[in-house]
């Protein structure tokens, strides 16, 4: 029997498994880190891979080690130019820089020793702990279950865009389909929906590939921000209000609004300007209600039917849904188990490893 189980293999997955064996709760061979891919950090690899996202939007100490400036001493310990490894005054990481330190500390941790791939299919209670069935029957069975999945199995289709991927399925797709073909398959010109980061990377990339053949098409200005979200939620400022709230609800609702939802840091909007200027790039504003497809292209239609915009493929850059992930698995184990969940359907955790 293992000692802990994490279910997810991200960047919040190894974070926990990396607090858990460098302050010495569990040693490797206690440890099972069950998830469908191969390796730690396959889909952040993939998707930032597929955006070519040169620099990380969060500062240098966000990271997955335990010590604030691990990545700093990393990249100094290490042949790295500083002024490379890092940009700008927050000393936002290269994404090479990044990965890198995360796999030097994942080859030290020796995290493969207790990698194991599949789906988890149910999970239940035992006298002694947790016993996790994965889909092709293995059984894992552990003391203590952390669930670390994240929403990157959600991408978010718009209805207007489900209906057309129904029509004709090879002009529509998102930028995180783990089955996306390659950019040279793609009709031309290309399209992306969506104002924010996702976009905005994936539109300097594309633009650099097929100049003068890639539309941002968005529903509003860009809006330009440093951060996801304010610095001061990291620390008291706005921690501690936060904490003194007892309303689940408004919890979430504070943070939803706390949230700068499809924004972009200011050097990425100066590269799209100048994308745009050098007529690379096309910018479009619009919301999309409809589409169809006509003589190979898509039309895209507003609520008023009145056309927007025509295309050969449409690429969504449209986040991800932030529901519950793991609904299959989790709903029955939460109902069973009456276990505390807020309105939005997140667990409420009540508790702190020591």
């Amino acid at each position: 029997m293992y000692k802990w189980i994490i279910v997810g293999e991200g960047i919040q997955g190894m974070t926990m498994a990396t607090f858990l064996l460098k302050r010495q709760k569990v040693d490797i061979n206690q440890l099972a880190i069950i998830d469908p891919y191969q390796e730690p950090l396959s889909r952040w690899k993939h998707n930032t891979n597929i955006i070519s996202m040169p620099y990380l939007r969060s500062p240098s100490v966000h990271h997955i080690d335990i010590e604030p400036f691990s990545l700093q001493s990393y990249v100094k310990t290490n042949t790295f130019e500083w002024n490379t490894a890092f940009y700008g005054q927050y000393k936002r990481p290269s994404l090479q820089v990044f990965n890198e330190h995360c796999d030097h500390l994942m080859n030290n941790l020796f995290i493969k020793q207790a990698w194991i791939q599949g789906r988890v299919d149910h999970a239940e209670q035992t006298p002694d702990g947790w016993r996790v069935q994965l889909r092709d029957g293995r059984l894992v069975k552990g003391q203590n279950l952390l669930l670390a999945i994240g929403v990157s199995e959600q991408p978010i289709w718009p209805n207007w865009a489900e209906d057309l991927n129904r029509e004709n399925e090879s002009s529509i797709y998102h930028v995180f389909d783990s089955n996306l073909p390659s950019f040279d398959y793609f009709k031309r010109p290309i399209t992306i929906i969506g104002g924010g980061i996702t976009a905005a990377h994936l539109a300097l990339k594309l633009s650099s590939i097929f100049p003068n053949e890639v539309t941002i098409l968005k529903r509003h200005r860009f809006r330009i921000h440093d951060f996801d979200s304010n610095p001061a939620w990291l620390g008291p400022k706005n921690q501690l209000s936060f904490r003194k709230e007892k309303s689940y609800s408004s919890r979430r609702d504070k943070i939803r609004n706390a949230r700068n939802k499809g924004s972009i840091p200011q050097d990425l909007y100066v590269k799209l300007l100048s994308c745009i200027r050098k007529g690379k790039l096309h910018i479009v504003d619009g919301e999309v209600e409809n589409g169809t497809v006509s003589n190979d292209q898509v039309l895209l239609f507003d609520q008023g039917n009145q056309f927007i915009h025509k295309a050969g493929t449409i690429l969504l850059a449209t986040g991800f849904q932030p529901g519950l992930p793991g609904k299959e698995w989790l709903e029955p184990m939460i109902q069973k188990y009456k276990l505390p969940c807020a309105e939005c359907g997140y667990s409420i955790v009540s508790f702190r490893i020591h």
